[in-house]
């Protein structure tokens, strides 16, 4: 485990399932609001700590794994419980990609393999209360996002449905006042998707329609402006869960 904290600032609590998909764009925010952040690497850190279900925030970030395989990645499981618990208690948890599928299952909802992957850029289509929230900051006319999962959940029952593309109904979702899952990734840098399409190679091999010359071309054209409205909604979302900078 990496970790820079102090006892008297605020802690994030990043759980890691690939070294390559990391915090992106959202560290600057966290670094700015005077963050400790202290990563948990999934299936090597002992993930049932105490320290992970206390911290000011957790954010449970992607990985190319299902969210239900707990025979082959017993630590799913220790996730789950852990976000069973913040999301009772209604304490700041964001989840993204594979860490909103996990927000899903722990909330009792299906996760199951949607049919067809959506890998690339592409625009979301906000609802009514995902357009008055945070991701306002990622309407379509703002900026597209990237998608990179094969597998989809059901909305949670009570869950605030937020945000939708064609291919996937369930993109964002409202859990209580402070529980955020995000199927799609606003931290994503065009640097730091360098490393993802040597990590995804297979994946992009085997999947139609998709290469890595597509994907660095549309990487180019999207990621400067997801650059500058993932922080922004990042930043305005920490400031809504009570998370602020310190005094």
């Amino acid at each position: 485990m990496t970790a820079s904290t102090s006892p008297t600032r605020r802690r994030a609590v990043v759980i890691r399932h690939v070294a390559f998909e990391d915090l992106g764009s959202f560290a600057e925010p966290l670094a700015r609001r005077e963050y400790g952040i202290e990563f948990l690497e999934a299936g090597v850190d002992d993930l049932s700590r105490a320290e992970a279900a206390g911290a000011d925030l957790l954010i449970v970030l992607g990985g190319p794994i299902s969210a239900c395989d707990d025979r082959q990645y017993p630590f799913l499981a220790d996730e789950v419980r852990i976000l069973e618990s913040r999301l009772r208690a209604d304490r700041a948890t964001l989840g993204i990609c594979l860490g909103s599928q996990l927000m899903a299952r722990a909330l009792g909802a299906r996760v199951y393999g949607a049919g067809t992957k959506e890998v690339g850029w592409g625009p979301l289509s906000l609802t009514d209360a995902g357009g008055a929230s945070a991701l306002r900051h990622l309407a379509p006319h703002e900026t597209s996002v990237l998608h990179w999962h094969g597998d989809t959940f059901d909305l949670p029952r009570d869950a605030v449905h937020l945000a939708a593309t064609d291919a996937c109904e369930n993109q964002a979702f409202l859990w209580g006042t402070r529980g955020l899952a995000l199927q799609f990734h606003p931290e994503a840098t065009g640097a730091g998707l360098e490393r993802w399409f040597i990590g995804h190679t297979l994946e992009i091999e085997t999947t139609a329609g998709i290469s890595v010359a597509a994907l660095r071309a549309s990487t180019a054209d999207a990621a400067p402006r997801l650059e500058r409205q993932g922080p922004a909604f990042f930043d305005e979302w920490l400031a809504q869960v009570g998370a602020g900078a310190p005094s």
